[in-house]
């Protein structure tokens, strides 16, 4: 795709959720160890929840389930009896959960105020206008590509809402490759430390802990995954 078309839909899809993913909410208690999600880039569902983790600016281990994928998916129908995305772990609490209404509901309960801004109470509104985001974005993140997987997941610094995040994140998923993903989203607590691992506040920011390679820039990005992991 031509690379300012694939901005603009990326923008589009951005536009289309309203601002969700943007900015931190109010935030409650902080996890001692990083949930675990299970889902892919291609599916409305799953961007609900990723937005969730934006604004309760929570850390996540992502295991990316596309389409085809035989990485992950086994394991989410092991631990749960059914391949159905997202699927949310929380080894803090000992839960695991489907439907993303319910782990978005359970997120702002435990590690937000309680309340959740409108943008994310759900329903069919909420479904509707994540599917208009996919559509801008017909096909990306949403198959598995032939791939190698990395010894160690990677690290992606990156918030929802960001257009250049996500063609990083459809790359990823695509590939089935493993990340920490660390949310920086507006008014994020994270920000400084970001700021002094980086050296600048510009996302998305990749480090792979197997190479050693830090890069900034979604095109440059995708093409190093692309030629490191993918076959």
């Amino acid at each position: 795709m031509n690379r300012t078309l694939d901005v603009a839909t990326s923008l589009a899809a951005t536009l289309a959720r309203l601002g969700a993913g943007l900015r931190v909410a109010r935030l409650g208690p902080r996890p001692e160890k990083a949930l675990e999600l299970y889902e892919y880039e291609g599916c409305p569902y799953c961007r609900k929840v990723r937005e969730a983790l934006t604004a309760l600016d929570l850390e996540a281990i992502i295991f990316p389930c596309p389409r085809g994928g035989t990485r992950f998916r086994p394991v989410v129908r092991a631990a749960g009896g059914k391949e159905q995305f997202p699927y949310l772990v929380d080894a803090n609490t000992g839960r695991s959960m489907y439907e993303s209404d319910d782990i978005v509901r359970y997120l702002f309960e435990r590690y937000g105020s309680g309340a959740r801004p409108l943008v994310y109470l759900g329903g069919p509104l909420a479904n509707v206008g994540s599917m208009i985001a996919t559509v801008w974005r017909p096909g990306r993140g949403l198959r598995a590509e032939p791939s190698r997987a990395p010894a160690e997941p990677l690290e992606l610094w990156s918030f929802e809402a960001s257009p250049f995040c996500r063609i990083v994140r459809e790359a990823l998923s695509s590939l089935e490759l493993p990340y920490r993903l660390h949310n920086v989203g507006k008014g994020s607590p994270g920000r400084d430390a970001f700021l002094e691992r980086a050296g600048k506040i510009q996302v998305p920011f990749l480090f792979d802990p197997n190479t050693q390679v830090e890069l900034f820039e979604s095109a440059d990005i995708v093409h190093y995954l692309r030629s490191s992991y993918g076959t």
